[in-house]
């Protein structure tokens, strides 16, 4: 097995991870908040908080890294071309993820509060809601299309 084949499966597993804990979160968030049940959305939003912190964060450490050893093993330019358009769409989805992780702490921390008071959730948890599923649609899109091009690789 070669350098290149290695770095390319652990890039895309790492790909994977983040597409799949993305839309898994995602999923579970919808289906918690659904229920309107502040026992079940602190529950849920804790435990996506710490699979973010987990699968999420490791998966975004990781590839930045194996994607620049690839294009450099590959002999691909890293800042232009299709990689160079991957990583600006790398830098984009990152400065959506990090405000949605803090959002998911907010929105458990205020549902943990709901449900200890035994109180209905809060306005604040219902705007902080609208951002989150609003700031996880651009995110979702840019993943997407750097997928797209690492498969299509296509000239600019």
């Amino acid at each position: 097995m070669t350098l290149y084949l290695i770095l390319k499966a652990a890039h895309i597993v790492g790909a994977t991870v983040l597409l799949g804990t993305g839309a898994g979160i995602a999923f579970f968030m919808l289906m918690a908040h659904r229920t309107g049940d502040a026992r079940l959305i602190a529950h849920t939003a804790g435990v996506v908080v710490i699979a973010d912190m987990i699968f999420t964060a490791t998966a975004v450490a990781v590839q930045p890294l194996t994607g620049a050893a690839l294009a450099r093993v590959a002999g691909y330019p890293l800042f232009s071309g299709w990689v160079g358009v991957s990583l600006i769409l790398y830098v984009l989805v990152g400065a959506f993820w990090l405000p949605v992780v803090w959002m998911q702490m907010r929105m458990r921390d205020l549902a943990r509060a709901a449900a200890a008071a035994d109180a209905p959730l809060p306005l604040a948890y219902y705007r902080l809601w609208r951002l989150w599923f609003a700031f996880g649609f651009p995110a979702f899109a840019m993943v997407i299309a750097i997928i797209w091009l690492m498969v299509a690789k296509p000239t600019f």
